[in-house]
């Protein structure tokens, strides 16, 4: 039997927009028309991939074990396009890289920058989400290179570290404590505590903080990303736990003040990854090359220390 790769995409868009509706959509095709070629896949392989008796879809065992194989079907076929443009070098090509969101948010785009002026012509693109979903990427192919806050677990990942990253405590300007520069745990007794989204590694090294200060019990709630943490403790809401990185603007222009909070949360490694079974494309390849060379986090409006 040959596998029709036409109808494997499409049975794969089903499966990742979550129904025939959405897959047509995104294929500008027609419902009938994707339900069709699923069907006629399914007869192909004689096997029915997606239970459809439900309100919305589900994988059968027989449908899992295809995503998984389509998955790596296309990811191989991305590897083919790299390994040719690598004969052509940088002078095209698209860079496609992954950032956890604080990484993602106040790295990257100065990085992707300094990329540009060294290789104009290749297209790039940043996506960016919290460490759970960069490492899917990650494995799923749709990422060729990441930068995360902190080690990934995905054993097909292979990481290495370029930086460190540390953790602040960061209040309103007019906050009690503001000014003070360095506080004990104590000092924040009775505060409200603004914390990250499950699947952030920001989230985990705050929880590990309050437990470490004895606050484990300090009133908190939470909100997503670091730039509405940065608002919502501006507006007086609470205080926060964030990188040093991304209030850099806020605490030099006075909209935040920052304490140090002994002893210090731990810092957290920032690491670029990659799959280990991946054939790098040269732009992915240059990109890991110069991620390297940093020597510190990007300042205000430059980025310094890129050999």
């Amino acid at each position: 039997m040959q596998l029709n790769l036409h109808r494997l995409w499409i049975f794969m868009t089903v499966v990742e927009c979550g129904g025939f509706s959405a897959a047509a959509q995104k294929l500008y095709l027609s419902q009938p028309s994707v339900s069709h070629q699923v069907r006629q896949l399914e007869q192909a392989l004689r096997a029915t991939l997606i239970d459809r008796s439900g309100a919305r879809i589900r994988l059968t065992p027989e449908g899992e074990v295809m995503l998984e194989y389509a998955r790596r079907v296309f990811l191989l076929a991305d590897e083919a396009v790299a390994a040719i443009r690598q004969v052509s070098g940088l002078q095209t090509g698209k860079l496609v890289a992954g950032g956890t969101t604080t990484v993602g948010t106040y790295l990257l785009p100065p990085l992707l920058a300094a990329f540009r002026d060294r290789h104009p012509g290749i297209e790039l693109g940043i996506q960016v989400g919290n460490g759970q979903r960069v490492e899917r990427g990650l494995v799923d192919g749709e990422i060729g290179v990441a930068v995360l806050a902190g080690e990934p677990g995905a054993a097909q990942l292979v990481s290495e570290p370029i930086l460190e990253d540390r953790l602040v405590v960061i209040t309103q300007p007019g906050h009690r404590l503001a000014g003070k520069g360095r506080a004990e745990p104590a000092d924040l007794t009775g505060e409200f505590f603004l914390i990250r989204e499950p699947g952030s590694s920001t989230r985990e090294l705050q929880e590990q903080a309050l437990e470490t200060w004895g606050l484990e019990e300090a009133g908190r709630s939470e909100i997503w990303g670091p730039e509405t943490i940065k608002q919502a403790v501006a507006a007086g809401l609470g205080v926060s736990l964030v990188s040093e990185h991304c209030v850099e603007q806020e605490l030099a222009d006075g909209r935040l003040a920052a304490l140090e909070v002994l002893p210090a949360p731990k810092p957290r490694p920032i690491v670029l990854a990659h799959r280990r079974d991946r054939l790098l494309g040269p732009a992915e390849q240059a990109f890991i090359a110069m991620l390297r060379n940093v020597r510190s986090w990007p300042g205000i409006n430059r980025l310094r220390s890129i050999s």
